[in-house]
């Protein structure tokens, strides 16, 4: 799923982030994690919420701090620019990164290497990138604090097992992982930092499109595609999202539609939900060329390993494998406010979607949905509510014009 800026939430997908630049401030030394060398295995815990892989580390002896895990991301990138007054770094130096999206490049620190302390693994040389304005917001699109991403680093020498089922991450050395028993082996190229697969996607059409894919633990929405509009056009059916996420340096808009089918390995997966967006003058100055990303609305369907050393991945269908796609069925993106993140703000009311049709409005407070207060709820429950079932009724507490109202909110599917 995307982030807009200033808590403007909207799903939060790849960052499409080209961090060359940073490598001219860092050590040449690899950077990376290994396992304590006592350990074969290391168990970690972690928190699903709106499609984020959330794991607690600390920096420095400072912490815990909330970080997503996120395999799209090249360079481990603090995103809440507090942190540099919270954690101890000696040297630091500023540098403009390039991005996706409509805006001028943001700024960032680049610091020396950090020590990143997870329970059970240690860091070499790894440091990091800190933005100068939390261009993101994904405490507010969480729910929670978050205070980076994790990428590359934590996965380039490691054996990474994710279950979706347990919420666990299980890391070992590459020559001590077992894989799945009735698992597939899916291959994988690492390029510029990142893991890449080949897919088949099948338009609507029929048509058969052969795509290279970021594998991208980072966004939350199932398949993401950059050239299907240009050289097929749109199908008779689709959303016309007017802002599909953020990336470094602004806001990227598209569409939203239905595929026939989308293949990874042995695995045909049908009516998947997929992102369209714009193409923009950034796309031909990508390191690697690619087609688009493929998301953790498909990844949590399975249990995966990623072992990049041997340059693969397997896949293990999960309970959710065969669960339908669905999408928002209200028109609405809203963010969490306040300083416990309690609030839950309108941001943006799709024209004629059913929130529309209902009246509600940017800057409405959600206050309750069926009775329950939206305090006492995440906002993996508030998302999972509202693309539940098309034509279920939901009675919402809204604060309108300074007045509480009760408004009935008829769900309609739009894709």
């Amino acid at each position: 799923m995307l982030l807009t800026q200033y808590h403007k939430t909207k799903q939060f997908r790849a960052f499409g982030l080209t961090f060359l630049l940073l490598f001219c401030f860092i050590s040449a030394s690899a950077q990376y994690f290994d396992l304590d060398a006592r350990k074969k295995k290391v168990n970690i815990p972690f928190k699903l919420v709106r499609n984020l892989i959330i794991i607690k580390l600390n920096i420095n002896n400072k912490g815990p701090f909330n970080f997503v895990l996120d395999t799209g991301v090249g360079l481990m990138i603090i995103t809440d620019p507090k942190l540099v007054d919270s954690i101890s770094i000696p040297n630091k130096r500023t540098l403009k990164i390039p991005g996706l999206g409509e805006g001028e490049d943001t700024e960032a620190y680049v610091t020396s290497s950090l020590n990143i302390d997870i329970p059970g693994l240690v860091s070499y040389d790894v440091a990091a990138a800190i933005l100068k304005t939390d261009l993101f917001s994904l405490s507010s699109y969480a729910g929670m604090p978050i205070h980076g991403l994790l990428g590359y680093e934590f996965f380039n020498n490691l054996a990474v097992k994710i279950d979706f089922q347990d919420s666990t991450i299980s890391v070992s050395r590459p020559k001590d992982l077992k894989v799945f028993r009735k698992g597939s082996l899916v291959p994988i190229t690492v390029e510029d930092r990142k893991p890449y697969v080949d897919s088949k996607v099948s338009l609507q059409t029929g048509q058969v499109v052969n795509s290279k894919l970021i594998i991208d633990l980072g966004a939350g929405h199932p398949v993401s595609l950059e050239n299907i509009v240009q050289h097929y056009g749109l199908p008779q059916k689709f959303i016309a999202a007017a802002n599909l996420g953020v990336g470094l340096n602004g806001q990227i808009n598209g569409y939203i539609i239905r595929l026939g089918a989308l293949e990874i390995g042995k695995f045909k997966i049908k009516n998947v939900i997929a992102s369209l967006p714009e193409i923009n003058k950034n796309q031909a100055e990508l390191s690697v060329k690619r087609d688009g990303n493929l998301g953790i609305g498909i990844l949590k369907r399975f249990s995966v390993i990623f072992d990049y050393a041997a340059n693969a991945m397997y896949l293990k269908p999960n309970s959710n494998f065969k669960e339908p796609f669905e999408h928002d069925m209200s028109g609405l993106e809203y963010y969490a406010a306040g300083d416990h993140l309690e609030h839950i703000i309108i941001n943006r009311v799709e024209p004629g979607s059913a929130a529309d049709e209902v009246g509600l409005e940017r800057d409405d407070e959600i206050v309750a949905i069926n009775f329950k207060s939206v305090a006492q709820m995440s906002m993996q429950e508030i998302d999972e509510l509202l693309k539940s079932k098309d034509d279920r009724s939901l009675l919402l507490d809204v604060y309108h014009d300074k007045k509480l109202d009760k408004v009935v909110l008829t769900l309609k599917r739009r894709i």
